[in-house]
C-alpha cells in the first residue's frame, strides 16, 4: 500500500518558526524568530524535516539562513522546565520513556538535520552571531557554511549532561578533526569566524551587511555547473574517506565513464 503524499503546509512551518521560498532551482530555508534567537523546538525540527521530505525535485541548491542577530541560539529551554513546551514531551518524560520510544523519538528530531547532505542538493548555511547547541548542528548539517565575521559557534550540551545527538558529531569530526572536535564538544567554548574558516568548519568569512549577498553568489557558482557533474563529483567527494585509494581511482573510473556516455548521448 502506497503511503499518502505529505502536503507541505508553508503556514504551519512559519508559525513552528521556518519559513520557505523556492527561486527557480535555489530553495530558501528561513529560520524566522529572530525575537527569540531562532530558539528551536520539536515542532521546528519536524517542520524541518517535512520541508526536505517535500522538497520539489528541480531544486539543486537549499540556502539555510536566519533572520536576527544570532543564527540560532538552541534547544528552547522551556524543554528543561516541567511546564515544557505546550504539546510537547519535556526531557523529564522523555527520559521515563521505554528505550524503543526513546530511540525512535530521538530519530525523528535528528531527520531536521540530515537531509540537508543529501546527494542530489548542494545546502549552504549562511550563519550570523551565535549558533549554539541545535544550532551549530544545524550549521553542521549543510555541506557548506558561509558565517558572518560576528559568528560564535559552540557546542554547549555537556554543560547541561548531555551529548551532541542531532547528527552534528561526524561532520563536526569530519571537518576538523578528532582532538580539536573533542576539545570544542567536551569544553564547550567558542569557536569565532577566523578559527571557524582556518580549520575548515567554514568556507568564508565575511562582513555580516555582506552575509546574504556572499551566500548567493556561491549559489550561483554551484547552479552554472552542469547538474549530472555536480551530482557525481559530490558522491566521489562524499564517499572518498571510507574508500582506500585504489577504491576511489576505480571509483572515479566508473564516474566518468557515465559521463562521457551521458554527454555523447549514449547513457541508459
Amino acid at each position: 500500500m502506497t503511503a499518502p503524499a505529505i502536503e507541505p503546509d508553508p503556514k504551519q512551518w512559519e508559525e513552528a518558526g521556518v519559513r520557505f521560498e523556492l527561486d527557480g532551482e535555489t530553495a530558501v530555508v528561513t529560520l524566522c524568530n529572530g525575537k527569540r534567537r531562532n530558539a528551536q523546538s520539536p515542532a521546528m525540527w519536524r517542520a524541518l524535516a517535512e520541508i526536505g521530505r517535500t522538497l520539489p525535485g528541480t531544486v539543486r541548491v537549499v540556502l539555510l539562513r536566519a533572520e536576527g542577530v544570532s543564527f540560532s541560539a538552541g534547544l528552547d529551554r522551556a524543554m528543561f522546565t516541567p511546564e515544557g513546551i505546550p504539546g510537547e514531551r519535556n526531557f523529564l518524560q522523555l527520559a521515563a520513556a521505554g528505550d524503543k520510544d526513546l530511540d525512535e523519538t530521538i530519530a525523528g528530531y535528528q531527520e531536521a538535520f540530515t537531509w540537508w547532505r543529501r546527494p542530489d542538493l548542494i545546502s549552504i548555511a549562511a550563519v550570523q552571531g551565535h549558533a549554539v547547541g541545535a544550532g551549530f548542528q544545524l550549521a553542521l548539517g549543510c555541506d557548506l557554511r558561509v558565517v558572518a565575521e560576528d559568528v560564535q559557534f559552540a557546542m554547549k550540551e555537556t554543560s547541561l549532561g548531555l551529548v551532541p545527538d542531532l547528527a552534528g558529531t561526524k561532520p563536526l569530526t569530519e571537518l576538523v578533526g578528532y582532538a580539536r572536535a573533542l576539545e570544542i564538544c567536551a569544553t564547550g567554548r567558542w569557536v569565532g569566524a577566523e578559527e571557524a574558516v582556518a580549520t575548515g568548519l567554514a568556507n568564508l568569512a565575511v562582513p555580516a551587511a555582506e552575509l546574504d549577498d556572499a551566500v548567493r553568489d556561491l549559489a550561483a557558482a554551484l547552479l552554472a555547473a552542469p547538474r549530472s557533474a555536480v551530482i557525481e563529483t559530490k558522491a566521489l567527494l562524499q564517499g572518498a574517506a571510507g574508500r582506500s585509494f585504489e577504491e576511489q581511482r576505480s571509483a572515479e573510473r566508473v564516474a566518468q565513464a557515465r559521463r562521457l556516455r551521458d554527454l555523447a548521448g549514449l547513457g541508459d
